[in-house]
């Protein structure tokens, strides 16, 4: 029995110890596996919210953004993974670095359409108009009518009375003041 106990303490010394080789490499099958778990679920969750019809997100929104959010998943794993394990420790600081380098260079670089997201996604939780809603519009051509046809996260696409396409970004949509007529 005794050992049993003492070969049991020493595998899992060497195997769960981010400082040895094959502890390090055991870990490192542990975070891959929690990652590809995350991105399977990820995955699932992008796909039923790109059928459910009542959200009013396309399928290419709803894609993209389970993508954006599977490779933030396997990020997040190797940057958990390198501050574990003591030789990678400094690697694990860059990236966490490089990251929050890169995240203000995009967040500067894709202000507007990062807008137009953010605001997409408070459309899609107040719901302030449907699919179907007939809304009052102000365009750089003056006031337009139009029947709200398709709603992603990105733009607002109404259907005008005489037949021409109102596209509108979501940050326009959501700080103007609507008219929604039925």
């Amino acid at each position: 029995m005794i050992g049993m106990h003492k070969m049991v303490h020493l595998l899992s010394d060497i195997l769960l110890n981010p400082s040895t080789l094959p502890g390090a490499l055991c870990i490192g099958g542990l975070y891959l596996l929690v990652a590809l778990i995350a991105i399977r679920l990820v995955r699932l969750w992008s796909h039923r919210l790109a059928e459910h019809p009542q959200l009013f997100i396309d399928k290419t929104a709803a894609n993209f953004v389970g993508q954006l959010l599977q490779l933030g998943c396997f990020l997040i794993a190797m940057t958990a993974y390198s501050h574990t394990v003591p030789a990678l420790h400094k690697f694990g600081t860059a990236l966490l670095t490089s990251a929050s380098v890169l995240s203000i260079i995009l967040g500067i670089a894709a202000q507007s359409t990062l807008g137009n997201l953010i605001a997409g996604i408070a459309l899609l939780f107040y719901r302030p108009f449907g699919i179907g809603d007939v809304l009052i519009i102000n365009t750089p051509i003056g006031k337009e009518t139009g029947t709200v046809k398709e709603f992603s996260l990105g733009y607002t696409k109404l259907l005008a009375e005489d037949g021409h396409w109102i596209i509108a970004p979501n940050s326009i949509v959501i700080s103007s003041i609507l008219i929604r007529l039925k």
